[in-house]
């Protein structure tokens, strides 16, 4: 049995076979072809964050694949009322097939995972979101073919999101240029562990512009994540000059794609001719949020299909 809690968990070789399965299934379902490997299978969907992305990607894939979902949050459950992660672990695990959860600290994840008997799918926490990057990968990929060599620039916050681009650059060949204001940096050694990043995959600039020098993806998030909202004021100073504009993107490689993970805020981290503009590839990363979910599902429950 595998867990999905950071994009570290799966090899290189895994996110081959992933992002091959991902195109397959949406081939399918782009031509109404009905395809339910999960048939009789249940989704237990566990929100302590707000979500619309998280929960219609998922909800929708699963039941696209045959299977079911059972959609908790803490204000309808007792995961609201101080029962202990490990009871509602071993409960919840013993009815359903998969677990997605969407909250605060890792650490909580990685508690209901440990005592889980089922696969557990981070989707989302503070500090790693790793079925975004993947959606994120597969839509570079869907664009502008393999991203290994290429350079992603992240202007704005070190956040969960940045966290991220970091191990998938360590893991899958490419170089993450990151911007952040002082004091939002990224913690390396939360993202990519103690043995640090290599300097083939990751480099930071101060000047965000000058972060988007020659990349072939430009890509932000908002400046303040859920949880952080009484910084909101402080953020919105600081972050005032890593708004994502044409001069960012016309730094970057000709052809260059855009992507945010929405939901995005036009005129704070991004201006509205970038999102809405013909470099944008937003939509189409959203939607794959879907697809990639669908493979990840059939990886963790039904291991590699021929």
């Amino acid at each position: 049995m595998k867990h999905y809690l950071q994009f570290n968990d799966f090899s290189a070789d895994e996110y081959a076979y992933l992002l091959e399965r991902a195109a397959f299934i949406k081939k399918k379902f782009k031509a109404y072809e009905k395809y339910q490997p999960l048939a009789d299978r249940t989704l237990a969907m566990i929100f302590e964050k707000a979500s619309t992305r998280t929960r219609v990607s998922f909800e929708a894939g699963m039941y696209q694949m045959g299977g079911s979902v059972v959609h908790l949050t803490t204000g309808d459950s007792q995961l609201g009322r101080a029962e202990p992660i490990e009871d509602s672990a071993r409960v919840i695990s013993r009815m359903t097939d998969l677990v997605m959860i969407r909250t605060f600290e890792q650490a909580k994840l990685e508690r209901f995972a440990q005592y889980s008997r089922v696969p557990v799918i981070n989707g989302l926490t503070n500090e790693f979101h790793p079925c975004q990057i993947l959606a994120d990968i597969f839509t570079y990929i869907e664009h502008r073919g393999s991203i290994a060599g290429k350079t992603v620039a992240w202007v704005g916050d070190g956040n969960n999101m940045a966290n991220t681009w970091l191990q998938a650059a360590q893991l899958l060949g490419f170089k993450v240029h990151v911007s952040t204001p002082r004091g939002y940096e990224v913690d390396e050694k939360l993202a990519v562990g103690a043995g640090g990043i290599s300097a083939n995959s990751y480099q930071f600039y101060s000047d965000p512009l000058e972060a988007c020098q020659g990349a072939d993806l430009v890509t932000t998030d908002v400046w303040t994540s859920m949880g952080y909202e009484a910084e909101n004021e402080a953020r919105k100073k600081a972050f005032a000059d890593w708004c994502v504009d044409a001069e960012m993107m016309a730094a970057a490689k000709e052809g260059a794609l855009f992507m945010h993970c929405l939901p995005a805020h036009r005129g704070e981290e991004v201006e509205a001719d970038v999102i809405d503009g013909p470099q944008s590839v937003v939509w189409d990363e959203a939607e794959n949020r879907m697809h990639v979910q669908k493979a990840l599902m059939e990886y963790l429950l039904l291991g590699r299909v021929a």
